[in-house]
């Protein structure tokens, strides 16, 4: 076996994992509209041996990321925080926190965005007392 179907065979058994086809390989091909042998290929040639070893913890940090995001733009959070500044960034921080430590408990995206929204608007409604007190 030369060196370039050795390297071939060690990138398929990492990208072959439980892990990398549940989280990443099998979904994104779906997402994609392409095979799961076709989303391989990409990622061989995408990433080297590191990259291909990592592709997990990153993409997880990733997903991290991408959802804090997400509750930032579905919550209005940059208008409310950044823009009126009626919500001070650590409260901003706080909420986006907690919904994702809800979902990643199990509760549903949308479930726990419900929730969140409920949440904001009390800290807007606090917010409003405190500066009408003023």
């Amino acid at each position: 076996m030369d060196s370039d179907a050795k390297l071939k065979l060690m990138q398929k058994r990492i990208i072959k994992s439980y892990a990398w086809q549940r989280d990443i390989i099998v979904p994104l091909s779906k997402e994609y509209d392409c095979t799961v042998d076709e989303l391989e290929e990409v990622f061989f040639d995408l990433l080297d041996m590191g990259g291909l070893e990592n592709l997990h913890g990153t993409f997880k940090s990733a997903e991290e990321i991408c959802l804090y995001q997400k509750l930032n733009a579905d919550l209005r959070l940059c208008w409310f925080s950044g823009t009126l500044e009626v919500i001070s960034p650590e409260d901003a921080k706080n909420l986006k926190l907690k919904i994702i430590e809800e979902i990643n408990n199990g509760k549903s995206y949308e479930d726990a965005l419900k929730d969140g929204k409920l949440e904001l608007y009390q800290l807007l409604k606090n917010e409003a007392k405190l500066r009408s007190s003023l």
